[in-house]
């Protein structure tokens, strides 16, 4: 292997790279090494921290690029970012990212398919196989309220579910769904999707919670500049905005606001992260240090953008304006 490596790096580097990566997985795998040697091979051929999260069988573990243990304080683990390459294997809950700017050149994507298999090796022969939550038949019959209940819990079971506690359907952009227990972050384990999450319930109503999910997925943004907002929305915070997201069906026509909205959008890049900024921080300095830009560009912006709305934003009925207009904006984009 090593020599067939040498030979291929002198006519393709990414490729004598990549099968050097391989046979190295192959020794730690063939060695039984455990977890945090896997994620420490990843950490140092990719040089940058790597990270490997399983939440169903609670497992975290960081590695820094010089091979070192990384923090493990909870704030740390709410810190991924969505631009990070990410791989899982096959079958498996587990999550490994390479804390870099993606997207995953060639030998980083080897670096990621084969840390991943090798830790979801060690995961089954070390802590057991975790009953999947991800079984697309079983999810689908556990939230279909036309099924009989009995068949509906039966595969509740199948999917290693406590059927007399609770939990929450979620809906990720897309079309999958996945059910998870009631105190589950459901955004961690698939971070930059679009995700909503249906209110807790009884694992024998998750078919109420289901289009409730779905509700919630509507209000949900992708995060980007052009439709900035939070990635994950819980149905139990919307308050009165789930009425207004229930009746705006898909397919309604615009309210003028949203055609003003969209004007404004289209003078320039920055316009709507800006109204986003100004109408959900608690005040303009907030605003600006989030953008982030001075405090005196904010106000050449906010000017620009009053102008080609046609209605101030610094007082409290138009920040509230301006708030249901994007919030309109969200579900005609997300229908």
């Amino acid at each position: 292997m090593k020599e067939l490596a040498g030979r291929l790096s002198a006519l393709d580097p990414d490729a004598g790279a990549a099968l050097q990566v391989i046979a190295y997985f192959d020794r730690l795998v063939e060695a039984r090494a455990g977890l945090e040697a896997i994620v420490r091979g990843a950490a140092v051929l990719a040089g940058c921290p790597a990270r490997l999260v399983d939440e169903e069988r609670h497992v975290r573990v960081r590695v820094l690029a010089d091979g070192s243990r990384g923090g493990t304080a909870t704030d740390r683990w709410q810190e991924v970012d969505p631009g990070w390459p990410v791989g899982a294997a096959p079958g498996g809950a587990a999550r490994l990212w390479l804390e870099m700017p993606g997207p995953a050149g060639p030998v980083h994507a080897v670096v990621l398919e084969r840390a991943a298999v090798a830790a979801r090796d060690v995961l089954d022969r070390t802590r057991g196989r975790a009953p999947s939550r991800d079984d697309p038949a079983l999810v689908e019959l556990v939230l279909d309220g036309t099924a009989p209940e009995q068949a509906r819990l039966r595969a509740a079971r199948s999917l290693g579910m406590e059927v007399t506690g609770q939990a929450r359907a979620v809906a990720f952009a897309g079309g999958d769904a996945r059910i998870v227990p009631a105190d589950t972050d459901p955004g961690a384990a698939l971070p930059g999707r679009r995700t909503g999450v249906g209110p807790a319930v009884p694992v024998r109503d998750l078919p109420a919670s289901w289009p409730l999910a779905l509700l919630a997925l509507r209000l949900a943004a992708d995060g980007t500049d052009q439709d900035p907002g939070p990635r994950v929305v819980v149905y139990d915070s919307l308050g009165g905005l789930a009425a207004l997201a229930a009746a705006v069906p898909a397919g309604a026509d615009p309210v003028p606001d949203v055609h003003a909205l969209e004007h404004a959008a289209s003078a320039a890049p920055w316009m709507l992260a800006t109204l986003h900024a100004i109408a959900y921080a608690i005040s303009l300095r907030a605003a600006a240090a989030q953008l982030p830009v001075h405090h005196s560009t904010l106000q050449d912006r906010l000017a620009h953008a009053e102008h080609l709305l046609g209605w101030t934003v610094r007082d409290p009925e138009g920040r509230l304006r301006l708030q249901l207009a994007l919030t309109l904006r969200r579900l005609h984009r997300h229908p």
